[in-house]
């Protein structure tokens, strides 16, 4: 069985020192992948926390980082490129999300995955705004993806850099002799190159040429990135160490020195509206909303009342438009809302307890109180629960029992939904 250790150690890193030491040193101690897990006595957590602001997405990329949210990813809560490249995508397709900003602490990762997410910031440039920004680190892998960014921000205390490759290998030739641990392993005569021996000088080199070529690859796609000639990214983009902050931005490895809050609060400002065209916006700053999530992903976007346009028939939008244009749209967005929570305060007053689903469906839809008082009256019925029984809250009855047992002699009145919905207003709906 490939133990945790070998499972880490076999992989190219773009990590600084540091970190590649520890998740070896904790994959050495656990032994195996699972009894690794399981030490870690927690669940793998994969969910991610994208925030939006003002119209502004901010996505964290913070620990290592890994191709796959993997057992690695669980030891410091790291970063996946798989999830951040679906986060990403996600923010680029929203229509209410007018800038992203992608906020680095991170010492870098594993190889793998590093270059598609870059090449993917890279090509979508121009859809919207994608600033990096380093409060702390962006080395290594950290930098490769951050300079695929329209704009690299820096704090006068970030860093970035380490830009290489590394590969770890772990002798134990001599711990496994003493232990009396013998290793045969038997490599088709077609694969000399197989299991390559670090130990020698032929198998040192070939390893060598393995990190090397990565290497060339790394420096060559922040070249393109940061719009510098290769020569310059050997030459002044710190030679595998880091920068920090204003020698950063005079090496040209960052565009200025910042502030998250800044660059937030600038991007929310000056963004335009996406340019690509949906369903819900046009090209003149204006939006339109049909339910009552869009209203709400409208607003949280920062578009005003001017520039949200209520696409509604709703009684209350109608006689508000009824008193005149010159009310203006803030007028019917008002009473957009103010109808929706009234709407949603009435489906609430009429909810019972078991009939969440129903109830959640209700608000979803827009459905009107009556509506949803006839959906309640069916719901129960499908489920042999009697009108008294949905007043008191109390426990379904028999759904057929003979006269003389429980809930027997039960009737259910049909009622109009008009009926239902006056006689729970005046909490006295009974069945008769």
């Amino acid at each position: 069985m490939t133990d945790a250790y070998h499972l880490a150690a076999s992989r190219p890193w773009l990590i600084q020192r540091e970190s590649l030491e520890t998740i070896l040193s904790v994959a050495e101690r656990a032994g195996d992948p699972q009894a690794l897990q399981t030490r870690l006595g927690r669940p793998l957590d994969n969910a991610r926390s994208v925030t939006m602001r003002d119209g502004v997405a901010v996505i964290p990329v913070t620990g290592p980082v890994f191709r796959y949210a993997n057992l690695f990813t669980a030891i410091s809560g790291a970063t996946s490129t798989q999830v951040l490249a679906t986060d990403l995508q996600a923010a680029l397709d929203n229509p209410y999300v007018r800038a992203v900003v992608l906020e680095f602490n991170t010492p870098g990762g594993e190889a793998s995955g590093i270059g598609e997410l870059s090449d993917t910031i890279h090509a979508a440039r121009g859809r919207k705004p994608i600033v990096a920004y380093v409060g702390d680190l962006a080395a290594s892998a950290g930098y490769w993806v951050a300079s695929a960014c329209d704009e690299v921000v820096i704090a006068e205390t970030g860093m970035v850099g380490s830009i290489g490759v590394v590969m770890s290998y772990l002798d134990t030739s001599e711990r496994d002799a003493k232990a009396g641990v013998r290793t045969l392993e038997i490599v088709s005569s077609q694969s000399p190159d197989k299991r390559l021996d670090p130990k020698t000088d032929e198998g040192r080199g070939k390893v060598q040429s393995i990190v090397d070529a990565l290497a060339e690859v790394f420096v060559t796609a922040v070249a393109r990135n940061r719009d510098v000639p290769v020569d310059t990214v050997l030459s002044d983009f710190g030679r595998g160490g880091v920068l920090l902050g204003a020698e950063a931005v005079k090496a040209g490895m960052a565009d200025r020195i910042g502030s998250l809050e800044a660059v937030i609060t600038e991007l929310a400002g000056s963004a335009s509206t996406p340019k690509r065209k949906t369903p819900m916006s046009n090209t003149n700053g204006q939006v339109t909303v049909s339910t009552t999530a869009d209203l709400r992903n409208a607003l949280a976007a920062g578009y005003t009342a001017e520039q949200i346009t209520i696409a509604s028939t709703d009684t209350a939008i109608a006689a508000a438009r009824a008193e005149g244009e010159a009310a203006g749209r803030a007028a019917a967005t008002d009473a957009a809302v103010t109808a929706e929570r009234g709407r949603i305060a009435r489906i609430q007053a009429l909810a019972r307890a078991g009939f969440d689903t129903e109830l959640q469906a209700a608000v979803d839809s827009g459905a009107t109180p009556e509506a949803f008082a006839l959906t309640l009256l069916q719901a129960a019925q499908e489920r042999g629960i009697t009108l008294d029984a949905v007043r008191r809250d109390a426990p379904p009855a028999a759904a057929h029992a003979r006269p003389g047992e429980q809930g027997g002699d039960t009737k259910v009145t049909s009622l109009s939904t008009s009926a239902i919905y006056a006689r729970r207003q005046a909490g006295a709906v009974s069945a008769k």
